[in-house]
Order: C-alpha cells, then sequence, then structure tokens
C-alpha cells in the first residue's frame, strides 16, 4: 500500500513544507487539487457533499496545479504529485500535454495526472466551451494527452477534437499514468476503457467495494484486465492496519489521507505545526 498526503484548502504558504514533510515521512504522492474559479450565482450542486452546498469553497485557495507541481517538485526529490483531480473537458488538450510532459521530464516522472470532466456548466462557459458532448470531450482529450506525451508522430479525427499529424519534444522517458476521477456509471467506464486507474473521492465503503468489483467487470469487458491498473481510495480504512489490509484484499493501491475536515466555510485556521505533526504521527505509525 501506498500512501498520499492531502492537505486540501491551506494556506499557501504551508504547502512547501507540507511537501518537504510528507517526503521525509515516506509518504508515496502529495494530492494537488484543481480549481478554475467560483461563480458568483450557480444552481449546480457539489457532487461530494450530503447536501449538494458549495458555498464553503468561496474564497477557498487553490493554486493552478501546473504552477504548484513544478514549485513543490524543486524542493522534493522523491515524492510524486497527484492531481485531484484535474478539471481536463474544460482545457486545451494539446496544452495539457505540453504541460504534462514538460513538468514530467523536469521531475523525473513524479506527475500522476488525475482527471475528472467538472461538474458544472459554470467552467465550460468561462472557457468558452459548450456544457454539451462534455463526455466526449473528456474521452477524446484523454486520447490526445496520452498520445502527444507518448511520443512520436500524432494525429487525431474525432467527433469533438481534430488535430492534424504533429509530435511535442521532449516528452517523459515512462507514460505519464491518466487516472480518472468520479463515481458516475461515464466516469467508471471511462477508468476501465481509457485510464491507467481510478480515483475515489470518499463516502462508503461498501459503495467504495461495489464500484471496484464495477471497475473490474468493465475492464474484462475491454481486455485490460492483465493491464496494471491503479485504485486510489479515501477510506476510514486507511487509519489502521486491519482495515489496510481490507483495502489492499480489494485491490486499492493507493490510500489518500488527510487530517483536517476542508468542507467547512472560512480559512483555514489550524497551525503548520499541528499539521506536520499529525502528518509524521501517521507515518510513524503506519507508513514506517
Amino acid at each position: 500500500m501506498r500512501f498520499s498526503y492531502a492537505e486540501t484548502f491551506c494556506e499557501p504558504s504551508h504547502l512547501a513544507p507540507l511537501a518537504r514533510a510528507a517526503e521525509d515521512a515516506g509518504y508515496d504522492s502529495f494530492i494537488i487539487p484543481d480549481s478554475v474559479l467560483f461563480p458568483a450565482q450557480s444552481d449546480t450542486d457539489y457532487p461530494y457533499t450530503a447536501d449538494g452546498d458549495r458555498t464553503f469553497l468561496e474564497d477557498k485557495p487553490i493554486l493552478e496545479p501546473f504552477t504548484l507541481i513544478p514549485f513543490l517538485a524543486a524542493q522534493t526529490t522523491r515524492l510524486r504529485f497527484t492531481t485531484f483531480v484535474l478539471k481536463l473537458a474544460i482545457r486545451p488538450p494539446v496544452l495539457v500535454a505540453k504541460q504534462a510532459a514538460s513538468i514530467a521530464v523536469l521531475t523525473g516522472d513524479r506527475l500522476r495526472l488525475g482527471v475528472g470532466i467538472s461538474p458544472w456548466p459554470e467552467d465550460f462557459a468561462a472557457m468558452g466551451l459548450p456544457w454539451d458532448k462534455r463526455g466526449a470531450r473528456m474521452d477524446e482529450t484523454i486520447d490526445i494527452v496520452r498520445g502527444l506525451t507518448a511520443g512520436g508522430w500524432f494525429e487525431y479525427d474525432g467527433d469533438v477534437w481534430q488535430l492534424d499529424r504533429c509530435k511535442i519534444t521532449p516528452v517523459p522517458a515512462q507514460q505519464i499514468p491518466i487516472l480518472v476521477g468520479g463515481h458516475s456509471a461515464p466516469a467508471l467506464r471511462r477508468a476501465a476503457e481509457r485510464g491507467d486507474g481510478w480515483i475515489h473521492a470518499g463516502g462508503d465503503g461498501d459503495d467504495l467495494a461495489g464500484m471496484i468489483t464495477r471497475l473490474h467487470k468493465l475492464r474484462s469487458d475491454h481486455g485490460r484486465e492483465r493491464e496494471p491498473f491503479e485504485i486510489h481510495a479515501i477510506s476510514v480504512d486507511a487509519y489502521s492496519p486491519d482495515g489496510v489490509r481490507r483495502l489492499e484484499d480489494a485491490g486499492v493501491t493507493d490510500a489518500i489521507v488527510g487530517f483536517r475536515w476542508p468542507y467547512t466555510p472560512g480559512p483555514d485556521t489550524q497551525p503548520l505545526a499541528e499539521k506536520l505533526d499529525l502528518l509524521r504521527r501517521f507515518a510513524d505509525r503506519m507508513i514506517a
């Protein structure tokens, strides 16, 4: 079992010392969230809170991932960085491929690209993109990012995107893992069909087991059951040895852990010293 450290919506000046401490403590990866904007008016819900309310996100500090990751990578040597999740469907695929390839090259293949659609029409409107065909846009964007970052000449003729024969240089020595996030049926299908892994966003343990079973079935349907596949999960089981064994038995490869409930209005008031202490205490008890 590998462990990823998540400290979401925290004071930006805390991120570098937390990344250095996570690496020293033995964590495999550092979670990097993504958000483009917070609209003044919206009728859409947040999919990962019980009541769908997302007002807690107003004024939360979320730095742009392709800016933040190189900053943190320059202060670490081993720690990997997992976007959780990059709103891929609202971004230009060629630009994402270039950004991701550049980061992977400069960091020595320490990027995991966790991706999702974005559940909010406002994100698409702000980026000048239609809300319609967002699923197809997501699928095709994954194809283009994977194709361009693999190296060599690449072209694409899809329903949403068309790309004349081209290449980008440099590309990383290893394939950038693309991990698909989301709990919906299309998200699980996308992870099984196109992803190198799946990112679970939390919730009931029984639901997690059911989604993993569904993923295995979908991967078998697509003839991918023998290919490597990562499952990143948020679960209370990650905080005890017996629980970790249960996650491993279910097929989880990476446990995402955090030590503060971030889904509350207002700024993060937890001191950096307390964050560092909790991070290290968990590592001493569970990772070591």
